[in-house]
């Protein structure tokens, strides 16, 4: 059996012909061994068609199609033409050696081609890269180097995009980063109260906020030196002044220990970085919200926007978790506890991270788990829509939230809620209404323009213009003329539709007319003629 192998270059497919191969007898390792020697590669493995491809874009639309698995018009005419024709109800005496599995599927699919793929035709495929080169003649020396680092350039910057409208990537790095700084913050400030406590140990007490306790100890520093003139600031730091009346108190009978000036110093720097992460982490959350509007508005309103973040994060992208039915959300976070429960034939868990949202914190303990089924399903509709709407709105997930808060009410009161069918109506007709205003708004504002424009120019216009009063008495005059010229004529029309009745005397008065004008005419032409003749004779 003949066996061909496809091999799709930097420059262009190139089809070869291994002959006198027994695949069954054949090792891995004597077959690499033969491949690098090029006098006995060459001699088994022969070039028989060379397609080059019409340019870069051209090479860039294969590599792509290929890579993906699929059979390009260009590649189905060459291997048409260089090989063998298979006839239908009988076993070919060929077979196509393809690197890619499903690429050898699909030509088999379209054209009927056995194709094989394995471990000794790609040892054949790594021969032909090795010396590809030298089989075609053509090819100048950097050619395919060239060819090569062009067509790798054009096909990663293809793989990686940016997409400008869905940067759900952005929103995944700053709530990994959002977190870690929880962490750190946390863990920072807790090491600022242990680190000033050896000093100031009545200040933890007093102040039990981490932020406001950093800016505290910065402000204080020493204990010693605390007196009545720091209770503005204290208290402008605290918004009390009776906690600033008793730090001031308690520095002054405090048990602490005395610090070195460098040792207060290396407190301080801590405790101002603990307050520059603290605000760092203020600015990332404002982020994370304008960010979250932007890309999922609707889950941002219905479930908020670190909830939805975290979602999203956990799924991968925005598209991954509009894919996700709605009981694979509401276990996202949970699956450890999933699968514990699966081994041990436990009870599964009801929520993951839906559990930090605030619904099912107020559902009662036996509502829970049916709170959190249902916030689920709100929570797929609402990712669908943000991931495939055209348009970004809030309006799906303002009614999304009122139908779990209505939710909530059934549970608690018994009020029946609405049904989706109706909401979601609603929903489209205030949306389709929002389009129409923006679509009133926008040819308003083009007029407001216009109005402008002409006002700009007749202000531009030179106002010490001499004949200004005389052209303007021109153009009154001429529309004077153009309304007496209007009035007659519908006067004339007036007087026609009158006369309607006697329209067929009026015509035959004016046929007579006519003929008599013309009988007079001619009657002055001969009278002309037969005077030139009498002067021509004379």
């Amino acid at each position: 059996m003949a066996l061909y192998l496809l091999y799709e270059s930097a420059s262009g497919y190139a089809l070869f012909q291994a002959q006198g191969l027994d695949e069954i007898g054949q090792n891995s390792e004597a077959v690499r061994n033969s491949v690098v020697d090029l006098n006995r590669f060459g001699k088994v493995v022969q070039l028989t068609a060379f397609q080059p491809y019409e340019s870069a874009v051209d090479g860039l639309n294969q590599c792509n199609s290929v890579s993906e698995g699929l059979m390009t018009d260009e590649l189905r005419s060459f291997l048409e033409l260089n090989l063998p024709k298979v006839k239908e109800g009988k076993k070919s005496k060929f077979s196509l050696g393809v690197a890619e599995p499903k690429l050898g599927s699909h030509i088999f699919e379209t054209t009927k081609i056995p194709c094989q793929s394995g471990e000794f035709v790609l040892e054949l495929l790594r021969g032909v890269r090795l010396h590809f080169d030298k089989f075609i003649k053509d090819l100048k020396p950097g050619d395919l180097e060239k060819a090569q680092l062009g067509l790798a350039h054009s096909y990663s910057r293809a793989k990686v995009k940016f997409n400008v409208n869905r940067v759900d990537n952005m929103v995944i790095q700053a709530i990994f980063l959002l977190d870690t700084l929880d962490k750190d913050i946390n863990s920072f400030s807790m090491r600022v109260r242990e680190w000033y406590s050896w000093h100031f140990p009545e200040l933890v007490k007093i102040v039990n906020d981490n932020y406001l306790y950093a800016k505290v100890a910065k402000l204080i520093e020493d204990k010693s030196k605390l007196s009545e003139e720091h209770i503005p600031a204290l208290t402008e730091i605290l918004g009390d002044e009776d906690k600033a009346k008793e730090i001031v108190e308690a520095g002054k009978a405090s048990m602490g220990q005395d610090l070195t000036p460098v040792d207060l110093i290396n407190v301080q720097l801590f405790a101002q970085r603990v307050m520059d992460l603290a605000e760092y982490r203020k600015n990332l959350y404002d982020y994370l919200v304008t960010k979250m509007n932007d890309i999922a508005p609707n889950l941002a309103s219905l479930i908020g926007e670190v909830v939805g973040a975290r979602l999203i994060s956990h799924a991968g992208s925005l598209t991954n978790l509009a894919k996700c039915p709605s009981s694979t959300l509401q276990i996202l976070g949970a699956e450890k506890a999933l699968f514990r429960a699966l081994k041990t034939r436990g009870n599964t868990p009801k929520y993951g991270l839906i559990f930090h949202s605030s619904f099912i914190g107020r559902a009662s303990a036996r509502n829970k788990g049916r709170m959190a089924r249902y916030l689920a399903n709100k929570c797929s509709i609402a990712s669908r829509i943000d991931c495939f709407a055209e348009r970004g709105s809030t309006v799906f997930g303002e009614k999304l939230r009122e139908q779990v808060e209505e939710r909530l009410e059934f549970y608690d009161k018994g009020v029946a809620p609405r049904k989706n069918i109706d909401v979601m109506k609603s929903a489209i007709e205030s949306t389709q209404s929002k389009d129409v205003e923006m679509e009133e708004a926008q040819p308003d504002e083009a007029s407001v323009k216009k109005s402008k424009k002409k006002k700009s120019k007749t202000e531009d216009a030179p106002l010490a213009a001499t004949n200004g009063d005389a052209s303007e008495d021109v153009k009154s005059e001429k529309k004077k003329k153009k309304e007496k010229r209007k009035m007659e004529q519908e006067q004339d029309e007036e007087e026609e539709k009158t006369n309607g009745a006697n329209g067929d005397d009026t015509e035959q008065d004016e046929t007579a007319n006519k003929k008599k004008k013309k009988k007079s005419k001619d009657e002055g032409a001969a009278g002309e003629t037969k005077k030139k003749k009498k002067k021509s004779q004379e």
